[in-house]
């Protein structure tokens, strides 16, 4: 498998979360010291405090995502280890964050690093989560929130760029799949409106979707010659 990756971006991504980490940390103190020291000034010290914590959540997010590795890029990256050269996974080449494309056709790898018990309710028709990290989701980092509408959302942007660009009608419509890479996680999908997988599980999954269906080489390459050809560093 080839792997193509947006070193730069990545890079720049860190850096924005490392800034704001110490930034928030900075707006913070500033914060606590208007408390002690001027108590005459409580809103300042209120209004200090509250950037603070919206930085803060900004340098977490930024941190957890392009932080120490491993990344989300890195954990598919192994997860897919073993795939032919026929299969090409993007990370931050296309116009989605994770692209693979290959015989399975246009698959739009959605990670989520949730863990507890991940079940799909059909009637409120949404992902819900029982257990997990208390600590992150206290500060919104861990809830599983809305995966199938990043689905649906990466869908809708890898086929209006194929219809833009690519001069024929007949490529494979994309076929999202949520991967679970927290090794504390069990999945109960069965009525999921999309594939929803632990990231050992990933490669199989690949393989039987390219058996059952199998995309030809032919549109295969031409995908691929509207995208990134090189990491970008």
């Amino acid at each position: 498998m080839k792997i193509i990756t947006n070193h730069k971006l990545i890079k720049r991504n860190k850096k924005i979360g490392q800034v704001a980490t110490f930034t928030s940390l900075g707006v913070l103190v500033i914060g606590l010291l208007i408390t002690f020291f001027r108590k005459e000034e409580i809103f300042w010290s209120i209004g200090a405090l509250a950037l603070g914590f919206i930085i803060s959540q900004v340098g977490i997010y930024y941190g957890k995502h392009w932080g120490p590795s491993p990344r989300q890029d890195e954990l598919l990256a192994t997860a897919l280890k073993g795939l032919d050269d026929k299969y090409t996974l993007y990370n931050y080449t296309s116009p989605i964050p994770y692209l693979l494309v290959g015989p399975s056709g246009i698959n739009p790898l959605i990670p989520l690093n949730q863990g507890g018990i991940i079940r799909y309710n059909t009637k409120k028709k949404r992902f819900t989560q029982k257990g997990g990290n208390a600590y992150m989701k206290f500060f919104g980092q861990e809830g599983i929130g809305n995966p199938q509408v990043d689905a649906s959302a990466n869908c809708e942007s890898i086929t209006n760029f194929l219809k833009e660009n690519l001069k024929e009608a007949n490529f494979p419509a994309p076929e999202p799949i949520l991967v679970f890479t927290n090794p504390k996680v069990t999945l109960e999908l069965a009525d999921a409106p999309y594939t929803g997988v632990i990231s050992e599980k990933l490669k199989d999954v690949i393989r039987k979707k390219a058996k059952a269906n199998p995309t030809s080489l032919d549109t295969i390459e031409k995908i691929k010659t509207l995208m990134v050809q090189e990491d970008i560093v």
